[in-house]
């Protein structure tokens, strides 16, 4: 394809042009750091059906540090259609990564606000796998919640309550970074709707989030994991109370609700 008519026709649609300079110097950076016969272990690990290049995550971050300083993206759109590009066009799964990195560079930190959930709503949608879907939520929604909770919690009950496994996943893990900023009514009704389901990813995003509040406060942990018995899955359960001391939960008081 030509580049140049390729702007053209983008520039004619009204749609954002990515940068197509960065995008293929990510893609060449990454084709020089990649090892085949590791790419073969990195995919059966991941159980992945898109291939890996192969690239270390050590090499995969030197490749995002020395590339993506090189090509500044000068407005939000072009960025965000950037990173779309790599995502959706990827042959490789370490140009999704790389994707994540481009959207937490510090050189757009400007544009983590609520006007790009819709990017990574669609991140993880069509990501459906754990290895994004963490990051999107731990690193990406997460600290937008901070900034703005007020706008941020309708979406993450919306996403909590959907039919989309990762969506929910992204809302029960929103927060798993906030400690003692945890907004408990927020984190109990994003884990309210998937008590109970059979969907191992969920099941375990449950026990995750609820093993780190413990860091803060496990006496809510406790109260709530007590409260939830009936509902709380084993693996759940196992999880959020893998580093407590060994006690009788039911006799756990009660934990206060807190709001950020």
């Amino acid at each position: 394809m030509n580049p140049a008519s390729s702007k053209t026709r983008a520039q004619t649609s009204g749609r954002p042009e990515p940068d197509r300079r960065l995008v293929e110097a990510v893609r060449a950076g990454l084709a020089a750091a990649g090892d085949p016969e590791r790419a073969e272990r990195m995919q059966a690990y991941m159980k992945s059906a898109m291939p890996f290049r192969g690239v270390p995550a050590p090499a995969l971050k030197q490749v995002c540090r020395e590339v993506l300083p090189e090509h500044p993206v000068g407005d939000r759109a072009s960025w965000a259609a950037t990173v779309r590009t790599l995502w959706d066009d990827a042959a490789f799964r370490e140009e999704r990564y790389a994707a994540l990195a481009l959207t937490g560079h510090r050189a757009y930190r400007r544009w983590q606000d609520t006007g790009t959930l819709a990017l990574y709503e669609h991140l993880a949608v069509t990501g459906a796998w754990w290895d994004y879907v963490d990051e999107i939520a731990a690193n990406r929604v997460g600290p937008i919640l901070a900034g703005d909770p007020a706008a941020v919690a309708p979406v993450l009950l919306d996403w909590a309550a959907g039919e989309d496994i990762w969506l929910r996943r992204v809302a029960i893990l929103a927060q798993l970074k906030a400690k003692g900023t945890t907004d408990t009514a927020l984190l109990r009704a994003c884990l309210s709707p998937s008590l109970g389901q059979s969907e191992f990813f969920l099941r375990k995003a449950i026990g995750w989030a609820l093993r780190e509040y413990a860091r803060t406060d496990p006496t809510w942990v406790l109260a709530y994991v007590a409260e939830q018995e009936d509902r709380l899955a084993p693996l759940s359960r196992r999880e959020a109370l893998k580093h407590l001391p060994s006690q009788d939960v039911n006799s756990s008081g009660g934990g206060a609700e807190r709001r950020s």
